[in-house]
């Protein structure tokens, strides 16, 4: 695979994820600030809580439904096609999103955020494309670190865009909400080029070839298929679990802070920096040197332990600032751990199952995200702190399930070092 052709992978990636690392904070704010009129003015904080966890709800299980589907026609339309589908419905929902500001319209704020997640599949193809141009075990390892990092920086650029571009301190009366919505509008449409004239594969000329059929059946066809595959029905068990302990996590941080400290957009995007930054540096640098001393295994109950002593810290921080630590340790584990979790699941398929099984990892993901945004946004509302012992309980799970299940020898196989 070309460098550019790399880079333009890392570019998608990066402009996937910014929209979450821009829009979780400002639709905080605009959920659970009574000053502003997204919502009315008396409406209850335990209605709040739950309307956010609604349309972060509705994001997450549109990408549910949407993007396994789209990550596994990538294998017959190509993944360049497949991402341009991506990209355009992104474009699409952001533009909506910027209407519904205008208009301050919650309904039409669901409905872009529906359509945005859709069309949120870029990830797992490019996932699968990076395997593609893969040359051996440790190649596939560091490239989906590569993938990480794209992410990471998407959660980082996101904060940054959305704290600059919305505080009135930094750009004066020019600073708006609706201003970091355009700048993603401008860079969905700078990757639609960029994929255009970047990016093309050996598989695109041959999958370009296959006739496309939509069959809505796929998405179920995809998660039962799994039943066919012992290794992969094993390593969802765990993967389940880690998810659930990483979307309670990740969803409610901004929520919790701004109900217990007062935080405000700039707040909430100074946490999503946190959680890029950590991300960032952990994906790119470590994720290689750590797979070749430790076994996977080892890694990923590691993790398992950091996270439950990290939410257990973090609901005990007497102040905001003190909770950027356990913030840090959470995100920072997690840059090793996703992309381990995803070269065990590439290696226990074969080369032609690649983008199918990475749209399992994605339908996991967004499946346990729609419905921790949905259960946790009334637990939320209820105390504050429930979402955060549902970390540590999924966590401890974790780590009991992945060493009853994982006791074979085929995982086994899977699990141990790198060269080892």
């Amino acid at each position: 695979m070309s460098l550019l052709a790399k880079i333009t992978l890392l570019f998608v990636v990066f402009v996937d994820m910014l929209g979450q690392g821009l829009v979780f904070p400002i639709l905080n704010s605009l959920i659970m600030t009574p000053g502003t009129s997204m919502l009315p003015a008396d409406t209850p904080e335990a209605a709040r809580h739950f309307d956010y966890g609604l349309i972060i709800g509705v994001f997450f299980l549109c990408w549910f439904f949407g993007a396994p589907y789209i990550s596994k026609i990538s294998d017959v339309i190509g993944r360049r096609n497949a991402i341009l589908i991506c990209l355009v419905g992104a474009l699409g929902g952001y533009a909506l999103t910027i209407a519904a500001l205008y208009l301050n319209s919650f309904a039409l704020l669901i409905l872009g955020r529906a359509i945005t997640g859709l069309t949120a599949g870029n990830q797992p193809i490019a996932q699968a494309a990076m395997i593609d141009g893969s040359t051996d075990d440790e190649d596939r390892n560091r490239n989906m670190g590569y993938i990480i990092t794209g992410v990471s920086f998407g959660l980082v650029g996101g904060p940054i865009i959305g704290g600059v571009l919305s505080d009135p301190a930094i750009l004066g009366s020019m600073a708006n909400v609706k201003l970091p919505f355009y700048a993603c509008f401008a860079l969905v449409a700078m990757a639609i080029v960029l994929v255009l004239f970047g990016f093309r594969d050996a598989r695109d000329d041959q999958a370009e070839r296959e006739p496309f059929v939509f069959r809505p059946a796929e998405i179920f066809e995809l998660m039962l298929k799994i039943r066919a595959y012992p290794k992969v029905m094993r390593l969802t068990v765990v993967f389940l679990l880690f998810h659930i302990a990483n979307m309670s996590f990740y969803i409610f941080v901004d929520n919790y802070l701004t109900s217990r400290f007062g935080y405000g957009t700039l707040g909430g995007s100074m946490v999503m920096l946190t959680i890029g930054f950590a991300l960032a540096f952990s994906s790119t640098f470590l994720v290689v040197p750590a797979q070749k001393r430790f076994s996977k295994e080892a890694i990923l109950g590691l993790t398992f332990t950091v996270w439950a002593l990290s939410a257990a810290a973090f609901i005990a921080a007497p102040n905001a600032l003190l909770t950027f630590i356990p913030v840090f340790c959470f995100y920072f584990v997690f840059g090793i751990a996703y992309p381990t979790f995803l070269g065990l699941y590439s290696a226990a398929v074969g080369d032609e199952e690649q983008g199918w099984v990475m749209g399992v990892t994605i339908a996991v993901f967004t499946l346990v995200a729609g419905v921790i945004s949905l259960v946790g946004g009334e637990l939320i509302g209820l105390d504050l702190d429930l979402p955060f012992y549902g970390v540590i309980v999924a966590a401890v799970c974790a780590l009991i399930v992945m060493f009853l299940a994982w006791n074979k020898p085929e995982i086994k196989a899977l699990t141990r070092k790198s060269g080892g």
